[in-house]
Parts: C-alpha cells; structure tokens; sequence
C-alpha cells in the first residue's frame, strides 16, 4: 500500500519540523509538502494533492480556518486535521463545520499521533461527544426533510445513529455485536450511498433525516 501523502501547513518551523519527524517515523505516511499560510495551503493543496493536510488553526494572511473552507470547497475528498496547542472547542467547532476531519494537540505523545492519522486516513475516527452534541444542536434550527424512502437499510440507519452519538467504530461493534470490519464495510456503503465524504456530513444527514433530536442533556435516537 502507498502511504498516505500529508500537506504540513504552520507558521513555525519548529512545529513543521516536530510534525514532520513523528510522521517520518511512520512508514503509512510520507511529506506532500509544507506551507507557512492558509494562502500557501490553499496552492499546495491544488499543486499536489495531498491525501491529508495538517492545518494549525492560527496563521497569517490567511488562517487555518479560511484555508480548511476553501480546499474542501475544491478538493472534498483531502482530508483536513487542524493542528493546535489548545483544545478550545468554539475553534475546533468551527473548523469541523467548515470541513475538517477531526483535530491533533500539538502535546499528544508521538504514537497518538500514528494511531490517530491512520483512522482519519480510513474514515475510523469518531468525534468527540461535545463536538457531536455542539454538531447537533447547531443543526437543530435546520427544518428536517419530510419522511421519503431512504436508501439505507435498517442496519446502516442503526451505525449512522451511532456515528451521529460520536462513537468510534470499536464502539458501534460492541453496540450492535458485529466485527470492526463489517461496520467499517458499512460505513463505506453509506457515504457512498449518500453521496457523502465524512462523519460530519452524516451526522446532519441522520438530523435532517429526524433519527435524532436534541434534549438539554445531549441527544437521543428518535
């Protein structure tokens, strides 16, 4: 297998250059390249076409958020991990909004990292509970659709429910008692059924859909 190619865009070399050993270490990814702005992400991006991008949130000219916006805009199918020192959910919040896959703090040890950026290069990566409950509650405002055949079967709305409640796959199979790979099988047949790119975008579909609601405690299956 090909390893995956990740774009680096920070700033500071430093955190480019701390970046670039702990995935050099990992023989499942290789360098794209490395931008010092949103500006040069958004080239780079283009030029090169990375699998991945790992985005700091703060940058000048243009910001991570902006960048993430505009690549996913044009290129759905990168995957984009913002990058940061702190875990300040009204920026994370944001960035997923605008299409990123989830997050990385800049302090995690090494291995986290491996383990995490194989599961975002696989669709394995679920999100957190807050930012699923904060998903939620913003699509909330968001009139859901009337009923209309769905092209999922019972089992895939039961995974997209679970999906939507942030759980990893390992918890979707001990929820439904089926093997981490058939719920990967699944999830794959979903967004390709629905003609979606990540666990974002389902967790508003199930919304929009009325699987789910939200209660001041979080969410619930309808």
């Amino acid at each position: 297998m090909n390893p995956k190619r990740i774009l680096l865009a920070d700033d500071h070399a430093l955190a480019r250059e701390a970046m670039r050993e702990i995935i050099l270490t990992d023989d499942s990814f290789a360098i794209a390249g490395e931008a010092v702005n949103g500006y040069e992400a958004v080239r780079m991006a283009e030029e090169r076409l990375p699998d991945m991008i790992l985005m700091d949130i703060s940058m000048p000219d243009m910001d991570g958020l902006e960048a993430t916006k505009q690549i996913k805009e044009r290129f759905p199918h990168i995957k984009i991990i913002m990058v940061t020192v702190s875990d300040d959910i009204t920026h994370l919040f944001e960035a997923i909004k605008r299409g990123a896959q989830g997050y990385l703090l800049k302090n995690l040890h090494p291995a986290s990292w491996h383990e995490y950026l194989r599961a975002v290069a696989f669709d394995e990566a679920p999100m957190s509970r807050e930012l699923a409950v904060r998903l939620l509650k913003e699509f909330s405002s968001v009139q859901t659709t009337a009923q209309e055949t769905s092209p999922l079967t019972s089992r895939e709305k039961e995974i997209l429910t679970c999906v939507a409640r942030g759980k990893s796959n390992k918890e979707i199979s001990n929820d439904l008692f089926i093997s981490e790979h058939t719920v990967k099988n699944h999830l794959k047949n979903i967004l390709q059924k629905l003609h979606l790119n990540n666990r974002v975008q389902l967790t508003r579909y199930a919304y929009e859909k009325g699987w789910i609601r939200v209660n001041k405690a979080g969410y619930e299956k309808r």
